[in-house]
């Protein structure tokens, strides 16, 4: 049996707010378990300035032990590769289990070279080459909120709720309607009065 345990890579300065939605209808909706991953202590400070105590170091994280690996944004991501994300993160999708990005946290995938043979996107047109040289996968690349393709979810930093929805149907695409029942939820902006 699968593992249900969703994993969040956290690094200083993360957008908390990116993956906050998606991670919360794992646990309350989906009943995954989550735990959150560092990579050098186990201390991390958020964007709006929020102090986390990850679970485990990334050192310490065992591929086979999770569901899903989701990368939230934040400016570290802009500072080049880190070989053990890297290798994280294929090491997920050669277990054929997936990994999501939004943001600048794509340019961890494209780091890696995962979004040289699949859909994907991020913060527009042009982002992800500015940052990542060796990146292939222009002619890939959407203009959309989210995308999903072969164990690979992406999403531009200003769709967190279609981040989630991408990320909910990688992992339980048997619950389309609760997903369906989520996208209205938030597409709408406003409740019904």
């Amino acid at each position: 049996m699968l593992p249900r345990t969703a994993f969040v890579l956290l690094t200083n300065g993360f957008a908390d707010w990116e993956a906050a939605s998606a991670l919360a209808e794992l646990r309350r909706t989906f009943q995954y378990s989550v735990k959150a991953v560092a990579l050098s202590s186990r201390s991390v400070v958020s964007m709006a300035g929020f102090a986390v105590t990850a679970d485990l170091l990334l050192s310490e994280f065992a591929p086979e032990s999770a569901s899903i690996l989701i990368l939230p944004g934040g400016d570290a991501w802009t500072e080049g590769e880190v070989a053990e994300v890297s290798d994280a993160v294929r090491a997920m999708v050669a277990l054929s289990r997936p990994v999501a990005a939004i943001c600048a946290a794509t340019l961890a995938l494209a780091h890696a070279g995962l979004l040289d043979n699949r859909l994907h996107t991020s913060n527009g047109k042009g982002f992800i080459e500015k940052h990542v040289p060796e990146y292939r996968g222009q002619n890939l690349y959407r203009p959309l909120r989210s995308v999903h393709d072969r164990c690979v979810v992406t999403a531009n930093g200003l769709a967190p709720f279609a981040f989630a929805a991408e990320i909910f149907r990688a992992l339980v695409p048997e619950r389309e309607g609760d997903i369906k029942v989520y996208e209205s939820l938030y597409s709408r902006g406003l409740l019904d009065k």
